[in-house]
């Protein structure tokens, strides 16, 4: 896949068609990750923002596509940087760290200690990023991941070109040059190291090598980002002599760091002091302004991730509010059913009794009656010996 061709956005538009018409999330993942890169290189960043959110939502909770979801998500935090969103991918990057942590996952480890490598790097503490770099590679090899080992070394091989341990950076770009069969990118990718550290080492024959096998590499201008292709051409103009090319180049980088580096040095090339010191004033200030941009954003990071924790900590206690609540309300429930049973309790043992007094009663007026029945019986008998014996008497006469 060629990154930075348009023609993806063609190819993740179908992805996501398919994805929606079928229901398939794994398509419509597929199809917004393949189109944020382009994004990126046309300048695009709501649009990417909002293709980054929708797989966010797509994987909220989705531990079977951590393997899609760590990868994207560095992808993504890498042009939060190169857009100089720092305190974002800080926060990106953390959260990825939570996720991994939480699940014991190498593979989120690896990603998440990259990218803080990265932020590093651009706030130029060289050294701290390598640390970050290592630990990715610790946790690289925990999870068996040896295809990614390469991306690193370069990684880390650029970084000591920036602190200037060039041996150091021969010994990794090997590394990772071991690896070169795995994909036509990491040979790529180790060919522009391979140029970046013999211009910053001044072997310009082996740069101008490697200049050219980039130049004429198809892959070269769709698989590296614009920038790094200006810088590239700018080393070259410099390389030859062709200072004013080189300072014409200059204006087209993208951040006012890089522009005011690049013609600092190349005024002082060529002998403009006064012009070479306006450059280097330009560039502290801007050092200064990014220093300070990098204090508030560590406030930024800071203030959120305080604002996270309450927000947290209220989530606890509006859980604890909500069980205490609902064993109140359950309590409460029994309370009202325990009391309703001893009322029906109640009542049926009142109705017993009174049951028990009317039928006291019926079988008292039952006696009675009988004792009555009994006693007119008696007295009836009674009559009717009389008056037998009076017919008895009668007849003697």
């Amino acid at each position: 896949m060629q990154a930075y061709s348009t023609d993806n956005l063609a190819i993740a538009d179908s992805l996501y068609a398919v994805g929606v018409k079928n229901d398939d999330f794994r398509l419509k993942c597929l199809g917004l990750a393949l189109e944020f890169p382009v994004r990126f290189s046309t300048g695009e960043y709501e649009r990417m923002d909002a293709a980054v959110a929708e797989i966010k939502e797509l994987t909220r909770g989705r531990k079977d596509l951590r393997s899609f979801y760590f990868p994207v998500m560095h992808e993504y935090c890498q042009y939060l940087v190169l857009t100089g969103r720092i305190a974002e991918a800080v926060l990106e990057a953390r959260d990825m760290q939570r996720i991994a942590g939480s699940e014991k996952s190498p593979l989120g480890r690896m990603y998440s200690n990259r990218i803080l490598g990265l932020i590093q790097s651009e706030r130029d503490n060289h050294y701290l990023a390598v640390g970050y770099f290592n630990k990715a590679i610790q946790y690289c090899n925990e999870a068996n991941l040896q295809q990614d080992l390469p991306n690193l070394y370069i990684l880390i091989a650029q970084e000591e070109v920036k602190m200037r341990d060039f041996a150091d950076a021969e010994k990794y770009c090997a590394l990772a040059e071991e690896y070169q069969e795995f994909s036509y990118l990491i040979k790529l990718k180790c060919r522009v190291t391979r140029a970046i550290l013999y211009y910053a080492s001044g072997q310009m024959e082996e740069f101008w090598q490697y200049y050219d096998l980039l130049l004429h590499d198809q892959r070269y201008p769709l698989q590296i980002d614009l920038d790094s292709r200006n810088k590239m051409d700018i080393c070259y103009l410099r390389s030859k002599g062709l200072l004013k090319e080189a300072l014409a180049r200059a204006d087209s980088l993208g951040t006012p760091r890089e522009r005011f580096e690049q013609k600092h040095s190349i005024f002082a090339e060529l002998g403009d002091f006064d012009e070479a010191y306006t450059q280097i004033s330009a560039l502290l200030g801007e050092k200064d302004s990014i220093y300070i941009k990098v204090q508030n954003e560590d406030l930024a990071i800071f203030d959120a991730e305080m604002n996270n924790a309450q927000l947290r900590e209220d989530a606890q206690r509006l859980k604890a509010q909500n069980q205490i609540t609902i064993l109140v309300g359950f309590l409460l429930m029994f309370s009202i059913a325990f009391f309703s049973i001893l009322i029906q309790q109640w009542r049926l043992r009142e109705n017993l009794e009174d049951m028990k007094k009317r039928n006291a009663e019926m079988l008292r007026a039952r006696r009675a009656y009988q004792r009555a029945l009994e006693s007119k019986e008696a007295e009836n008998s009674v009559k009717i010996k009389i008056l037998q014996n009076r017919k008895s008497s009668t007849v003697k006469l």
